[in-house]
């Protein structure tokens, strides 16, 4: 009996002793599992280093599982430090975004370096209900000067499709952005030029914009904001508008057979339909490839530029005009639009056609209603483009040489006929290929311009 008492005793206490660590297992389990208990530090969201110009605060962005429960800031000139925030949240919430404001009294330092130290903690009980905490250290740069910014030369008119140039300083020891802006949303970006904190850029009024206003905006990293319109004698020059009635033969032939390359499964649309496509979004589609291939710019400092006039096709007679504003009707109804961005000339069948200038060639390739289009680069910001070729003789990254035979003209893409399509082309911009063959207006307007300015800077 006594043994019986004993073991049911010994028994009674296994099982107690398996409850409890069965409850400090599943307790573990709770903690280890459950949000209430999550390890993670905050995130701070603020970057290693800033430029502040104290205009507006700087934006902290705390994130966090469990929900921010305290924030800390302090700011320090490595000799006096002062608390400029100091927050226990009652409403736990998983991001908290805080303004970070200059103190406006207690602290007086005339240094430009300061260091912003953050601590935040989350409202996890890890840590024996303390929670997780982080730190970081942010140095801070106070800048309040504008960049400093003029114009030293520029053009005395640009013609509506047409070409300036503009020389100017722009000068800040933090400068992050320059670029000059216009009245309809085209950004030019310029060129390093001769010496430090100088730039040169082409500037280019499109055809299809009624006004033209260009501004040099310097921006620098702390925000300081300076701008310097470019003063210019504007030509609002009247270009062709066209009235053309469709044919059937035409529809038929040329636009059912580019239909067939391009978007087969409109071939059974009707001749309306497929003539828009073409003139409309497949137009779109290809001008697109051209201003990507044509936007981009020389980054390292140039000290001249200098080109012959442009004639590319010898003996070259012009049979379409720069700038016209075509209007399509068909059946006595206007269906469609479209400018004429280039200049069509036509010689002999697979004429040659030569680049009066040295380039890079950066596009050689099947581009729709361009058919084979050829696209050359000549340095700030200039190229040329070559449409309808039956051949290339180049490739894309070839280098050419003045007078170089790179093509023969043909009727590929949108061509009734055998022709060459010219066009040039300012950081994407489709401009006036008649100034660039005008030996007078390059130099009046570029060259002349970039020589004096040089002249300038050294008096400087």
């Amino acid at each position: 009996m006594r043994n019986f008492t004993t073991n049911n005793r010994r028994g009674s206490s296994s099982i107690v002793v398996s409850i409890v660590l069965i409850l400090i297992i599943a307790l573990f389990a709770f903690i280890y599992m459950s949000p209430m208990f999550e390890r993670n530090a905050p995130k701070i969201g603020i970057a290693n280093s800033l430029y502040w110009n104290l205009k507006k605060p700087l934006k902290l962005n705390l994130s966090d599982d469990s929900g921010i429960k305290f924030v800390r800031i302090t700011l320090s000139d490595g000799k006096n430090s002062i608390e400029i925030f100091k927050k226990l949240y009652t409403d736990i919430k998983k991001s908290q975004l805080v303004d970070i404001k200059f103190p406006r009294t207690g602290f007086t330092s005339t240094k430009k370096k300061f260091q912003l130290l953050i601590d935040a903690t989350d409202s996890s009980k890890w840590n024996f209900l303390s929670g997780n905490s982080a730190k970081k250290s942010v140095n801070i740069t106070i800048d309040r000067r504008r960049p400093e910014l003029y114009v030293v030369n520029n053009s005395y008119k640009i013609i509506k499709g047409g070409v300036a140039t503009v020389v100017f300083k722009a000068k800040d020891a933090n400068l992050k952005s320059l670029y000059i802006d216009t009245n309809f949303g085209k950004k030019f970006y310029p060129t390093p030029f001769y010496k430090q904190n100088y730039f040169v850029s082409l500037l280019a009024w499109p055809v299809e914009q009624k006004k033209f206003r260009a501004t040099i905006v310097a921006i620098d990293k702390a925000g300081n904001v300076s701008k310097m319109p470019i003063r210019l004698f504007y030509v609002n020059k009247k270009y062709r508008i066209s009235n053309i009635k469709l044919k059937d033969n035409f529809l038929d032939g040329k636009i059912a057979d580019l239909i067939s390359e391009v978007k087969p499964e409109l071939s059974s649309a009707s001749k309306v339909d497929q003539f828009k496509y073409i003139n409309e979004k497949l137009r779109k589609i290809n001008e697109d490839i051209i201003e990507k291939e044509t936007t981009p710019i020389d980054k390292e400092m140039i000290n001249s530029f200098y080109q012959k006039r442009f004639y590319p096709l010898r003996n070259g007679k012009p049979v379409a005009s720069f700038g016209d504003h075509r209007y399509y009707s068909y059946n006595g109804k206007r269906i469609s639009e479209a400018w004429h961005l280039g200049l069509d000339l036509a010689s002999v069948r697979a004429a040659k056609i030569k680049t009066q200038n040295s380039g890079t060639v950066v596009f050689a390739d099947q581009n729709g209603i361009y058919g084979n289009n050829l696209i050359i680069y000549h340095g700030l910001g200039l190229y040329t483009l070559y449409g309808h070729c039956s051949s290339f003789l180049v490739n894309k990254g070839d280098s050419v040489k003045a007078g170089q035979v790179v093509a023969h003209t043909g009727s590929t893409g949108l061509a009734l006929g055998d022709h060459l399509h010219f066009g040039v082309l300012v950081q994407g911009v489709e401009v006036r290929p008649a100034e660039w063959m005008d030996k007078k207006w390059m130099k009046t307007n570029i060259f002349s311009i970039i020589k004096a300015s040089k002249k300038m800077i050294d008096r400087k």
